[in-house]
């Protein structure tokens, strides 16, 4: 289907630290990619560059076919280019639903003239909003604590609830930071088939990071490396996992004494 997300020779550097190192990634339209390395390989400083949070040092960045290079954050969310973050932002002294009805931008309730002189539409959009949310809410399998407060939900419901806040917009690309951390197992399997629901069923492309090898293995295909902020290698999990210079990476020169069998970091 084509490149939904170009990296072409990004670099970034802070001060004299070179974090991202002439750095380039495709990643395809529909897919679910992940993205791992070694601790300070430099992915979540990666993540950032894309989603618009740091500038680049130098390269370009394409998203759909135009360049974003170091259009902030902001304007992506309203491209379809959103990212989720390890610890989930949820509003916590509102209920899970409301955290989704915040999630639209531009809505008539948020303009006071519309509250004050036009409260017919301001009260229809409100419907269809809270209608699309129960929706998303059923979808994600949280509709038993729709009324609890976000702060209250469990870790593993709050990252559910993230997920579902970029089904309230017109999501193309999903950026995935360690979504599986501080989930417990059963919540996680939960996490996953949301993950390929949304795929599968509403066409959405995501970009993976992941300690858990488990997670990527069962949801990503193809598996991108980086190593001192440049790719290393990408392909499917058997071909990564039977990678020397990847084995070499995570786990030094012996990697039976390493757990380099079940993917440990």
């Amino acid at each position: 289907m084509g490149s939904i997300i170009e990296v072409q020779g990004v670099s970034k550097s802070f001060g004299a630290l070179n974090v991202i190192n002439d750095c380039s990634i495709a990643v395809e339209e529909g897919s679910i990619t992940g993205l791992i390395g070694p601790n300070g390989a430099g992915k979540s400083t990666l993540f950032n560059l894309i989603a618009g949070t740091f500038p680049v040092s130098s390269g370009t960045i394409r998203f759909d076919g135009e360049d974003i290079t170091n259009i902030p954050s902001n304007e992506l969310f309203s491209k379809g280019l959103l990212r989720t973050f390890q610890i989930a932002q949820e509003f916590t002294h509102m209920t899970a639903l409301e955290n989704l009805m915040m999630v639209p931008p531009d809505q008539p309730g948020e303009n006071l003239f519309n509250t004050w002189f036009r409260p017919k539409l301001v009260r229809s959009h409100e419907a269809d909003v809270r209608q699309r949310a129960l929706e998303v809410i059923d979808f994600i399998g949280l509709s038993h604590v729709k009324n609890e407060l976000a702060g209250n939900l469990s870790g593993g419901q709050k990252k559910l609830l993230e997920l579902g806040r970029t089904m309230m917009v017109n999501a193309k690309v999903v950026l995935l930071d360690e979504i599986a951390a501080g989930v417990n197992r059963t919540l996680l399997q939960d996490l996953v088939a949301n993950i390929q629901r949304l795929n599968q069923e509403m066409g959405y492309t995501f970009l993976v990071i992941e300690h858990d090898m488990d997670m990527i293995a069962e949801l990503c295909d193809p598996i991108i490396v980086l190593a001192q902020g440049s790719v290393m290698v990408e392909g499917t999990i058997e071909e990564i996992q039977n990678n020397p210079q990847v084995i070499e990476a995570y786990f030094g020169s012996d990697p039976n004494e390493s757990g380099a069998a079940n993917g440990t970091d």
